[in-house]
């Protein structure tokens, strides 16, 4: 295997398993949220803010681990 293939290999682990654990995350954070406002309609806004927020914390890790993976492909 040359250096080439390695990098492509690397990248593409690199961006499978950083975005696994955000995608489980948002789902969980979703799922909780709906179910909260569920059992509690009238802090509807507060919950759906404080789920947004969590859900775009989850999505910058995803976020990272792509810069990761480009860093991978294009840095010598």
């Amino acid at each position: 295997m040359d250096i080439e293939s390695a990098k492509l290999f690397a990248m593409a682990i690199a961006i499978a398993v950083g975005v696994m654990g955000p995608a489980i995350g948002i789902g969980l954070i979703a799922a909780k949220g709906l179910e909260s406002i569920g059992r509690n309609p009238e802090t509807e806004n507060s919950i759906r803010s404080n789920m947004i927020l969590g859900i775009v914390f989850a999505e910058s890790l995803a976020i990272f681990s792509l810069v990761v993976a480009l860093i991978i492909r294009f840095v010598s």
